[in-house]
């Protein structure tokens, strides 16, 4: 399950967010999620380089059943699912995908407020 995390006047409210559902996909047997829609789920200033930069300097704590990337080929796929390139908040590099263990592997790496406050919940 996943959730929309803000921080409003110093608490931190959580509410279920039925559209998050559309932004998981199925790829490889596995369900995952984009790095751009962990970037904008999580705050992140800096979009995908925030998260991909956050994986880099923790790779230990990310095995390769936590996240991939995704090869022409799943992103042409991906592509037709989403039916434009504009949703997928196009990188110059192939983006990455996170399975569930990964998303929350992430969110205690990454430096916001909101994946902080949703790594200690």
């Amino acid at each position: 399950m996943f959730w929309q995390i803000e921080l409003v006047g110093g608490d931190l409210m959580i509410e279920v967010i039925d559209d998050i559902k559309n932004k998981i996909y199925e790829i490889r047997g596995k369900r995952v999620m984009l790095d751009s829609d962990l970037a904008r789920l999580y705050h992140c200033k800096n979009g995908t380089k925030s998260v991909n930069l956050a994986v880099r300097r923790n790779i230990d704590r990310f095995p390769n059943d936590f996240y991939f990337q995704l090869t022409d080929d799943e992103l042409n796929h991906l592509r037709f699912q989403i039916e434009t390139t504009k949703s997928l908040n196009m990188a110059r590099e192939l983006p990455y995908v996170f399975t569930e263990q990964g998303v929350a592997m992430l969110s205690s790496v990454l430096h916001t407020e909101v994946a902080e406050e949703a790594s200690i919940e």
